[in-house]
């Protein structure tokens, strides 16, 4: 990516080098004992990913509940480390990207001219509290609708590249525009729509309004990724292939097969592997957020 004279976000509280990230986590050696490395894998992945489980795990794996308050902020604005002047790099352009499509109405729903609230991305070192619960570095990236925040760990990154083989710059970014893509959903009021299907659905069907949840996340991570190179000029050759290889690695087949050697569809929560690339590439190819309706849409 070009990301030179990309504008860093002030929309960042960066809590690295906090105690306990300002808060408590989840008891990594007791879920070890429970669940082993390919649940840890699995649960990981589902924070990272599906943010309306993430009360269902909170209770399995005893994670705290709701931080109080009056928890502790961390030092606000833009970072001055590598890592951290990256993240916002690229959190600068996502926001650049839907500030525009906001104001000119290309959002179902949205009005032109609407201004576009943006998400704030709190970065952290092991452990941190959100308004959605206590979570783990070994949890991954995710979003919290009740504090509209994204939480990222950075050494989440060098995972993605050594664990996953996904590596490159926007891999990276396009981990992040999956999440805030979650914001977007949660501004659009489809977070409490999921949480309504939570209490009414069976388990099967749940699992089905998760994937379109995080398919169309997807979508809007590669409505995102179009607009940064044709409002931005800022996509380079590679960066597709990078998004596609990161969406591939991450897919629930892809990871269920290497986690017990076969497959459950019916117990899919994000998407296959061939899901997740076709969702990422309607968006990235369309630049329509409109084309991203995963819920009406007859075949995922």
């Amino acid at each position: 990516m070009r990301l030179d004279d990309q504008r860093p976000s002030e929309n960042i509280e960066d809590r690295r080098g906090m105690r306990g990230g300002g808060g408590g986590g989840m008891g990594g050696l007791g879920i070890a004992g429970r669940f082993g490395l390919p649940g840890l894998i699995i649960i990981g992945l589902i924070f990272f990913f599906f943010p309306g489980a993430r009360p269902l795990l909170a209770g399995l794996l005893g994670m705290q509940g709701p931080a109080p308050v009056t928890q502790q902020a961390g030092k606000e604005g833009a970072p001055t480390d590598t890592a951290g002047q990256e993240v916002a790099k690229y959190l600068g352009s996502i926001e650049d990207v839907w500030g525009r499509i906001f104001a000119e109405g290309k959002l179902a729903g949205i009005v032109e001219g609407t201004t576009y609230p943006p998400a704030t991305l709190v970065l952290f070192s092991g452990q941190v509290q959100s308004a959605c619960g206590g979570a783990t570095a070994a949890a991954g990236p995710f979003y919290c609708p009740a504090d509209s925040k994204v939480y990222l760990d950075t050494s989440f990154f060098t995972e993605l590249k050594s664990r996953f083989g996904a590596p490159g710059d926007f891999a990276q970014a396009y981990v992040i525009a999956h999440e805030v893509g979650h914001h977007i959903q949660n501004l659009a009021g489809r977070s409490e729509w999921l949480m309504e299907q939570r209490r009414t659905l069976s388990k099967e069907d749940f699992n089905k309004a998760s994937v379109m949840m995080e398919l169309q996340a997807d979508c809007y991570a590669g409505v995102w990724g179009h607009y940064a190179g044709e409002w931005k000029g800022q996509i380079e050759s590679g960066d597709l292939e990078e998004a596609l290889n990161a969406a591939n690695a991450i897919g629930d087949d892809t990871l269920q097969k290497q986690a017990q050697g076969y497959v459950v569809p019916d117990s899919f929560t994000h998407g296959s592997s061939e899901q997740r690339m076709k969702w990422f590439k309607t968006g990235y190819e369309s630049g329509d957020p409109k084309a991203c309706d995963t819920f009406s849409a007859p075949n995922l």
